[in-house]
């Protein structure tokens, strides 16, 4: 029997992927049981929503009980979504960061560089994304933090170093340990259908250092070595041509949409556009401004997709490059 989850379940679901410390998970998952349509199909969903509580609220006392053993970071989001760049020691994800971002990360041949995350804003059109730069993976380690950015990430950048000849099995490895923590890289971005304690968040691999000759044949190596279908870019920071596609491709990754919005009587704010995913509602729009309109909101005005200033209801959809004067 099928879930038939509703439109407010998923954007419940949705932001309990997102959280970031057990006290945010015990909060989406009491949201969640209360939206849960409560049928024969979603039984035995609402057992794991249960279980999952269960264990995030002992997870929660014992994270304000116990001493502070390792560090922990928590990076506010920012732009259109959040991707993380991983990959193995020297895979050039600090690299990328400094090309695509004006964030200035340490970048060196040794290996370790990155100890710590590190954000950075990158533009694409008229849009901001946050990348963020993590310490490296490997075979042996992985920080214990990094588990979570990644399932908390809009999308993910496995970074692979084109020029060295370990890179397709150090690359391998980084995919191992995540999967180890029921973390998958993948073409999607969702909990898994036959086991909603994995996470998929939809991936691309970003071939470093492309100049090498043989960069495409250690790329044909890791995908052999992994079975990865994910979308592959070679990328060469000394020529930014190759930049360009990486920027489309990971704001492509984020799946939204970009919405306009102007006060009544007012010229459009076409600068800075709302980010949304396919399918939202003037309602949507409006709470992303702010609550409170969200709260007041009578009608909207909409030129775009469905005509030229028609007057729509708070249920209407919306479409990519929509202007919207939100009325309340």
């Amino acid at each position: 029997m099928p879930a038939n989850l509703t439109p407010q379940y998923q954007k419940a679901e949705a932001a309990y992927r997102r959280t970031q410390s057990a006290d945010e998970r015990v909060t989406c998952l009491e949201r969640m049981l209360q939206l849960i349509p409560r049928h024969k199909g979603t039984e035995r969903l609402q057992a794991d929503l249960k279980t999952r509580l269960k264990e995030a609220r002992q997870e929660a006392h014992a994270e304000k009980s116990a001493p502070r053993s390792t560090r922990t970071y928590r990076i506010p989001r920012q732009g259109a979504g959040t991707v993380i760049l991983i990959g193995a020691p020297n895979s050039g994800k600090s690299l990328l960061l400094q090309e695509l971002t004006s964030a200035r990360p340490e970048v060196a041949a040794y290996p370790f560089t990155t100890r710590e995350p590190l954000p950075g804003m990158m533009q694409w059109d008229d849009v901001d994304v946050q990348l963020v730069d993590t310490p490296p993976v490997t075979a042996g380690h992985i920080e214990p933090y990094l588990t979570s950015f990644v399932r908390a990430a809009d999308a993910v950048v496995l970074c692979v170093d084109g020029s060295n000849d370990d890179s397709p099995q150090e690359a391998c490895d980084v995919i191992s340990q995540l999967a180890n923590r029921k973390t998958r890289l993948a073409t999607a971005t969702g909990f898994d259908e036959d086991d909603m304690t994995i996470v998929n968040v939809r991936s691309l691999v970003a071939v470093t250092r492309a100049g090498d000759p043989d960069a495409a044949v250690r790329l044909d190596m890791f995908r052999e070595s992994s079975g990865s279908n994910l979308e592959a870019l070679l990328v060469e920071c000394d020529a930014p041509a190759t930049l360009d596609p990486l920027r489309e491709a990971i704001y492509r990754m984020l799946c939204v949409m970009r919405l306009y919005t102007k006060r009544p009587g007012t010229p459009p704010e076409m600068d800075h556009p709302f980010t949304l995913p396919p399918g939202s509602t003037v309602e949507d729009l409006a709470e992303r401004v702010h609550h409170d309109l969200a709260a007041r909101l009578t009608h909207a005005r909409v030129w775009g997709a469905a005509g030229e200033g028609i007057v729509v209801g708070r249920g209407h959809v919306l479409h990519e490059g929509d202007l919207v004067e939100l009325h309340g």
